[in-house]
């Protein structure tokens, strides 16, 4: 296949096999944190809350949304049952715009509650989409 040196073969692999690792994590589909959440809608289209950050929150993986001390949280999902600790929402910068919206999990205990908006009275079943990556 390589015509030139062997190490140019060699040092070919290594970057498409870099590339490749680099890009795995995107475009797939991760395990499920639970299998139910309250939303404020069937939809959970609505804000149940917003919460400002105690503490900044470095993701693990693509699920979840990086947070810095100080900023707000839009609270759209509340999850049940094993991920009872985890919530799905979307981080407001200090300047609107800043920041690209992105909706991801985080810890419940990285954020305190500011204001309600909405009852998370409504359960909804989780689907892959919820915890797939992009």
């Amino acid at each position: 296949m390589c015509s030139h040196t062997d190490m140019a073969c060699k040092l070919w692999f290594v970057l498409s096999a870099g590339l490749f690792l680099a890009t795995s994590e995107a475009g797939r589909q991760m395990p499920k944190l639970s299998d139910k959440k309250l939303c404020a809608d069937s939809e959970c289209s609505h804000p149940i809350l917003i919460a400002r950050a105690l503490q900044d929150y470095y993701p693990g993986d693509c699920r979840f949304i990086p947070i810095r001390q100080g900023q707000l949280v839009y609270v759209y999902a509340m999850l049940k049952d094993r991920g009872n600790l985890f919530w799905a929402g979307s981080v407001q910068d200090s300047y609107y715009g800043q920041q690209e919206a992105r909706v991801g999990h985080f810890p419940s205990s990285v954020v305190e509650e500011t204001h309600a908006l909405m009852p998370a009275s409504t359960e909804v079943k989780t689907t892959k989409w919820d915890f797939y990556c992009y």
